[in-house]
């Protein structure tokens, strides 16, 4: 019987054995060579679904960071804001529960840096070449900065492309359409001034509830750009986009400073060239891909409308001085003629 239990137990300890020895380390991204107490873990947490601008960037940056860190980086995407809305994921980088995000940089970010708001400042740049020499440039290094004395690492601005109204109720081709619409907008000064000067009623909803919002007729509408419209499936709670391009809205790429202080200069390199490459990859894929987005759009029921920008404009040529007291006029004439 003795003999027994002690085969019984041996069979128990080998198993156990083989068990244990069979899971291995962690996952290491193909790479075997790289002992599982030498990976860096970094958590990237995005808002948007799958298909999202951001959740884009986040892939592109994982292919980079992953392959030339030779596995010694492994990047876990969460997408659908499974880790909260855009402020929480911001708070959760600036804590260090999270270590990194991609949000919108005029969103939830202006609690912190007020002066990010001259993204939200309606007709202020030309076109996509003017827009990557501010934020490629010495604007872009200016807000970093800003970002950083927050408790915020910038990795540079991807793309989240132009905005455009869309609404339930009306095609809106001219300010005076939207007039009495309740419009979901981010929580800040500006979008607030900037709906209210077009006669609407600015109404902040969470990124991440605005579907449900839309659906329910909490708000008649909201605006985003084409990419979103399409990746949230706006489409099938809205049906009227108007196409006037009010803003250019970047994606602020952010890593918790502490653990990116704590990576070795090697590795800090790595991470910094591998948001360049992905960000510039990211970019290129979401101007390829707007004309296949509004064809689709139009393609699953929506009535796309061409804006009078000009008048669009002149309604909301106030909107810089309503919030001067927190993006500084002369930080928006350099933008208006950065070259």
């Amino acid at each position: 019987m003795k003999k027994h239990i002690f085969t019984l137990v041996a069979c128990l300890l080998v198993t156990m054995f083989v068990l244990t020895g069979c899971a291995g380390p962690a996952e290491h991204n193909g790479n075997s060579d790289v002992p599982a107490k030498d990976v860096v873990e970094i958590k990237y947490a995005v808002v948007g679904s799958d298909t999202h601008q951001y959740t884009i960037m986040a892939n592109e940056f994982k292919k980079a960071v992953e392959a030339k860190s030779d596995g010694k980086i492994k990047v876990s995407i969460f997408p659908n804001a499974q880790l909260g809305s855009e402020r929480e994921m911001a708070e959760g980088v600036r804590m260090g529960t999270i270590q990194m995000t991609t949000v919108t940089s005029d969103g939830s970010l202006p609690a912190w840096v007020p002066e990010l708001q001259i993204f939200s400042l309606p007709y202020l740049f030309r076109d996509r070449d003017h827009v990557y020499k501010a934020l490629d440039g010495e604007i872009g290094k200016e807000l970093g900065d800003k970002l950083l004395a927050q408790g915020f690492r910038s990795l540079g601005f991807c793309e989240l492309g132009w905005r455009h109204f869309t609404n339930n109720v009306r095609p809106a081709s001219k300010p005076e359409d939207l007039k009495g619409l309740k419009i979901r907008v981010q929580e800040a000064k500006v979008w607030f001034a900037l709906v209210e000067a077009l006669g609407a009623t600015p109404t902040p909803i969470p990124f991440g509830e605005l579907y449900t919002a839309l659906q329910q007729r909490t708000v008649d509408g909201q605006e985003n750009p084409v990419g979103s419209i399409r990746s949230m499936k706006f489409y099938e709670v809205q049906k009227y986009l108007t196409l006037d391009g009010h803003t250019y809205a970047p994606g602020s790429v952010l890593i918790n400073p502490k653990f990116f202080d704590s990576l070795s200069p090697e590795l800090q390199q790595v991470v910094e060239e591998a948001a360049k490459e992905a960000i510039a990859a990211q970019r290129e894929i979401i101007a390829k891909q707007e004309e296949e987005d509004l064809q689709y759009l139009k393609d699953n029921g929506m009535e796309v409308i061409e804006a009078d920008r000009e008048a669009f404009a002149e309604a909301t040529k106030d909107v810089p001085e309503t919030v001067s007291d927190q993006v500084p006029l002369e930080l928006v004439e350099r933008v208006r003629n950065f070259k």
